[in-house]
């Protein structure tokens, strides 16, 4: 008896259910890329902020307007390490109300006909060197809703940043405690 409640537990608990993308609707949705800005030349230690704009060119509610940013980290080369992922840029503040479960996801849900939707991040550089930000849009997070620009292509891209390995020229004002950046 324990081996038939035991295996009828484990059946139910793995796998059990409707399949994730059960509700996402199937089809190719219309988009525009309107803006992808990211400052070519960063500091050490200096937030920037990083915009993706998407705007819906079709006919049809994109489902769930959704950006992957696979470059704020970078692999180290170094043999052995338990997590080879460096950050290059952290994360201070993401799109929001845009987390996913998903890693390097962002998703700001319907997106109608003819409208736009900013996905900013601010992030802050500690890796020096040249970077490549590589970003790619999609109309939902299970891959049924398949996003596209006219003419068929992909929308996505990249940026590639210059990060200095000096750090931005900074001082406290010394009455209200706020720290003052050089040229901003």
């Amino acid at each position: 008896m324990p081996c038939a409640i035991g295996a009828a537990l484990a059946a139910a608990g793995c796998g059990g259910g409707s399949r994730q993308d059960a509700d996402e609707p199937s089809g190719t949705f219309q988009v525009a890329i309107v803006r992808a800005s990211f400052p070519a030349r960063q500091h050490l230690a200096k937030q920037e902020r990083f915009v993706i704009a998407v705007r819906n060119t079709g006919s049809k509610a994109v489902p769930d307007l959704a950006v992957t940013v696979d470059s704020f980290a970078s692999r180290s080369p170094q043999a052995g390490l338990a997590d080879p992922s460096r950050a290059v840029w952290i994360i201070d503040d993401g799109p929001r109300g845009g987390d996913t479960a998903y890693a390097n996801t962002w998703a700001l849900g319907r997106l109608a006909p003819g409208q736009t939707r900013r996905f900013v991040w601010r992030v802050t550089a500690v890796q020096p060197g040249t970077h490549t930000v590589k970003w790619q849009v999609a109309a939902g997070l299970n891959g049924k809703a398949k996003a596209t620009l006219a003419g068929n292509r992909a929308p996505a891209g990249s940026i590639t940043v210059d990060i200095s390995d000096k750090p931005a020229q900074a001082r406290v004002e010394p009455e209200t405690g706020a720290v003052v950046r050089a040229g901003g």
